[in-house]
């Protein structure tokens, strides 16, 4: 006999209707058109590029500006980056494809660099619409109309306190963050909706594809799936076998649309390769089957199979693809731990972030535990229990990848906002029932409060810290200063003969973006050869140093007084080449570049032999 939910799981209150009315679109739409707006409006007024200021930002755009160039669109090597022969990247055509067409349709009215600066205007903008539409949908399901005001306040209030949504945010955290908005909006569909599942297996799909950040958490989504088919049997089979079915089929058209024939039987744990192809198809595939022939078994008939499944792929996993079970980044040289990875604020975890800055850790966590813990309760007092024990298991793998590298938290915030949009829309309507009640309007105001992490955020910057410093220092404001990775400063080196360049890796992105130089060094793991050289060319005293640059072929050497990394390499070792520089000691190899040698940039060039 097949089990189904008691009517006290069942997946949303009472209080949300099944469909949505034109009204409700009309308000997602307005959401959306306020949001971008007002994100406009704060960011374009004091923007001084065009460009995000991320790393990620700029090599985005060397990257769309070559596949625009004619570079192949199988072939995602950046030949300008890394040792002689490139560095092939990780990330999906899937994001270039987009912004690529959209600077094409704007170089038809005007100017090459016109055309950029709307396109990365439009793009980041662009996605804010998914993001509310998912995360507004998803709070209606859970709650109704008013819960979904309150989810879309605290959505729009997120989209403005990050960078990622702004003119300029051009790498693929934003399309990301959209998936996963959407894709829970999808698992909360009233009478366990087919279609909605395939979507939701369709938005899976292409979360693999576009990046492996979000493959704990697409994992989550297909355990969630499986064990409510295991739950509801024959009621869900529709569901099940829709969804399973959707994500195998879009990771296959995926594969074979971004993935060189050359490169089938490659296994990587940074991008979509045959190890998640494989995976991903074997995953949906399995619960495709299971469903489609299971579904009128007893619960511990489909519980038998389901278990079944899941062992047949996690024996493929330790088949095919056994190193993606761990951190991409363990691999690591330790040279490159030291002097890259550990600067790198979204790649610390928990433990590492609080010995920096322990007044920053709220606003990476206190939203997602809060969220954790009403979800638990809502479930426990069987409120909407079934769709909260879903949003809580999305939470809790979230959480515990952004507490190996808080990056992570950005799915934690999104997901966070739909049951706390339910709670705080609860509270306000028991405290407008009783005005009296001082309790409970102080709950509803210190949970709206609560529920969004840029109050963690300010109270974490008034305490003292780095994030205190940093809040202070925006708020003496000042003229911006020269930095090595502005144009004017790199003017001079893109009036150089096209060479090799060695610079600090937070500079690479620049010379790329800014001249036709290659450079060894620019913050990307995959890179590993050109950053350990270049960071030997600083560590190394000027005779080793030398050997270094010239068997790495380079021609050029931009070096940043006041650079972070510059003053780390010079003071980690002071026999060092940096740290000679740093002092006038020029080796009789380098030629001074006349008149480029301030306190921002000196440039050399590498005599010949």
């Amino acid at each position: 006999m097949s089990k189904t939910l008691p009517a006290t799981l069942s997946l949303a209150t009472g209080e949300a209707p099944a469909g949505l009315s034109g009204m409700t679109w009309r308000v997602l739409a307005l959401y959306s058109l306020l949001a971008i707006v007002l994100l406009l409006a704060l960011s374009l007024p004091f923007a001084t590029d065009y460009v995000g200021a991320d790393n990620d930002d700029r090599m985005r755009l060397v990257v769309v500006r070559d596949l625009l160039a004619g570079q192949g669109w199988f072939d995602t090597t950046q030949y300008r980056l890394g040792l002689a022969g490139g560095t092939l990247m990780h990330w999906s055509r899937f994001v270039d494809l987009p912004i690529a067409n959209l600077i094409s349709v704007f170089s038809l009215f005007t100017g090459q660099r016109q055309a950029e600066a709307l396109a990365f205007a439009v793009w980041p903008s662009f996605l804010v619409v998914p993001v509310l539409f998912g995360t507004g949908l998803a709070g209606y399901r859970l709650g109704g109309t008013v819960a979904m005001h309150a989810t879309l306040v605290l959505t729009v209030v997120l989209i403005l306190s990050l960078n990622r949504f702004q003119p300029g945010s051009i790498d693929h955290h934003n399309v990301q963050i959209a998936l996963v908005a959407c894709i829970a909006a999808m698992l909360l569909a009233p009478a366990m909706q087919p279609r909605d599942h395939a979507v939701a297996g369709v938005l899976a799909g292409f979360a693999i594809a576009i990046g492996a950040e979000t493959t704990p958490l697409i994992g989550a989504v297909c355990l969630v799936v499986a064990l409510r088919w295991a739950w509801h049997g024959r009621a869900f089979r529709d569901a099940a076998t829709a969804f399973g079915l959707a994500l195998a089929l879009t990771v296959t058209v995926a594969f074979f649309s971004t993935v060189a024939p050359s490169r089938y039987t490659q296994v990587t744990c940074d991008s979509l390769s045959y190890g998640f192809y494989a995976l991903a198809t074997l995953g949906g595939g399995t619960l495709f089957l299971t469903a489609s022939l299971a579904s009128a078994w007893s619960f511990r008939g489909r519980l038998a199979a389901l278990a079944g499944a899941g062992g047949i792929v996690a024996a493929a996993v330790l088949l095919i693809a056994p190193g993606c079970l761990a951190n991409p980044l363990a691999s690591l040289d330790p040279l490159l731990k030291t002097f890259w990875l550990d600067m790198v604020i979204e790649a610390q975890s928990a433990l590492a972030q609080f010995r920096i800055d322990p007044a920053s850790i709220a606003s990476f966590y206190a939203t997602g535990l809060l969220a954790i813990v009403v979800c638990a309760r809502s479930a426990y007092r069987r409120e909407a229990a079934e769709a909260h024990l879903i949003l809580l298991a999305l939470l809790v793998v979230a959480l515990a990848v952004s507490l190996i590298q808080i990056r992570g938290s950005i799915f934690v915030h999104v997901l966070a906002a739909i049951p706390l949009g339910r709670m705080i829309a609860g509270l306000r309507k028991a405290a407008n029932a009783e005005p009296k009640n001082l309790k409970l309007g102080l709950a509803f105001a210190g949970l709206t409060l609560a529920a969004t992490p840029a109050t963690w955020a300010i109270a974490g910057a008034l305490l003292p810290g780095a994030s205190g410093n940093v809040l202070r220092a925006e708020l003496a404001g000042g003229a911006k200063r020269p930095a090595c990775t502005d144009e004017a400063v790199l003017a001079p080196l893109a009036r150089e003969p096209v060479g090799v360049v060695a610079a600090v890796s937070d500079v690479g992105t620049s010379i790329l973006r800014f001249s036709g130089h290659r450079v060894l060094s620019a913050p990307y793991h995959r890179n590993q050869g050109g950053m350990l050289t270049q960071l030997h060319i600083g560590l190394s005293e000027p005779r080793q140093a030398e050997a270094f640059l010239r068997g790495a072929g380079v021609t050029l050497l931009a070096f940043c007084p006041g650079n972070a990394e510059t003053r780390l390499l010079a003071d980690a070792e002071p026999e060092g080449l940096y740290a000679g520089l740093l002092k006038g000691e020029v080796p009789a190899y380098l030629e001074p570049v006349e008149g480029v040698g301030g306190p921002v940039l000196r440039l050399y060039r590498v005599k010949p032999e």
